[in-house]
């Protein structure tokens, strides 16, 4: 019996939001049109894709792809002084619709929730263990109540779930972040984005028994492997996430040292079937966006086809 999965890829192969002089020449249609010969039925969404639901559905139909789904900047970790949970999450609310409008009329069933209130991965200078942390419980909780709000929204409005991406530099990042996110947060509201680098990255030495723990909260999955002894010195030199981007901290799958083979059995052996998404910022000038791409593709398809 095959698994029903797709595998799709991210355009930071190719051109980077965060560092546009990372393949910032590079076109829309150069990834578009290389992804799908390499083998990819579906991009994330960056900053180059059309910005509106048909404009977009348009172009990526040209190249006879899907819509994987896209990141979204949310700002719910912080409240303003003064500011209720409900006025937080009634101001997300109102930011949001353009973005998940676009995802739905694309037919995706997930976004990529990213928190941005605090975070300092897009900050050169500053390191990153220089991150926000909540200092106490009563935050913690604060946030999980405005996140499940938010949640329940997405479904109801637009049939899309929350998937929350733990990041290198933001308030959830290690394996006790995401425990503690997981506890407070309803299964039926927020969903888990499972990014294998940043799960190693931020402190799971073993990414596949982070993800065993919490496999059935996950919904999208992004494979980026790792170069052990970037992140070592990373971490021992204090430096900067997009620091360690340049450097190399991250590579395509195939190319590091994280087991695939174990992780994507966590995930048949679980039952999921979303995508697999090769997700890997690295500076297309070091690393050819089309080698590396296929590289992670064909690393994927091989397993998939073998535990399938």
């Amino acid at each position: 019996m095959t698994w029903n999965v797709r595998i799709g890829i991210n355009p930071i192969s190719w051109f980077n939001d965060d560092m546009p002089s990372l393949g910032g020449e590079t076109p829309l249609e150069t990834a578009l049109r290389e992804g799908k010969e390499i083998g990819y039925v579906g991009f994330e969404l960056g900053n180059k894709f059309p910005k509106d639901g048909p404009s977009l559905k348009a172009k990526l139909d040209e190249y006879g792809l899907a819509c994987v789904s896209g990141w979204y900047s949310g700002f719910l970790a912080e409240v303003a002084p003064g500011q209720s949970n409900a006025d937080a999450v009634a101001a997300e609310i109102e930011r949001c619709k353009a973005h998940m409008s676009k995802l739905q009329y694309n037919g995706v069933n997930v976004v990529v929730y990213g928190e941005c209130a605090g975070t300092v991965q897009g900050q050169m200078g500053t390191p990153v263990n220089k991150r926000p942390q909540f200092a106490s419980e009563a935050l913690w909780q604060g946030y999980a109540e405005r996140l499940n709000a938010f949640g329940e929204h997405l479904i109801q409005t637009y049939g899309i779930k929350l998937a929350y991406h733990h990041h290198m530099g933001a308030y959830v990042e290690s394996p006790a972040d995401i425990d503690k996110l997981m506890t407070l947060t309803d299964p039926a509201k927020v969903f888990l984005l499972y990014d294998t680098g940043h799960a190693y990255f931020g402190g799971a030495t073993d990414p596949v028994v982070l993800l065993k723990k919490h496999v059935k909260r996950v919904v999208h999955v992004h494979c980026k492997d790792v170069r052990t002894p970037v992140i070592a010195q990373a971490r021992n030199d204090g430096w900067s996430f997009l620091h360690g981007v340049l450097n190399g901290t991250f590579t395509v799958p195939g190319d590091g040292t994280i087991d695939y083979a174990a992780a994507l059995q966590v995930l048949r052996d679980a039952g999921y079937e979303g995508w697999l998404v090769v997700e890997a910022e690295q500076d297309p000038a070091v690393a050819p966006s089309y080698q590396y791409a296929q590289k992670g593709y064909q690393t994927l398809s091989a397993l998939v086809k073998s535990i399938a």
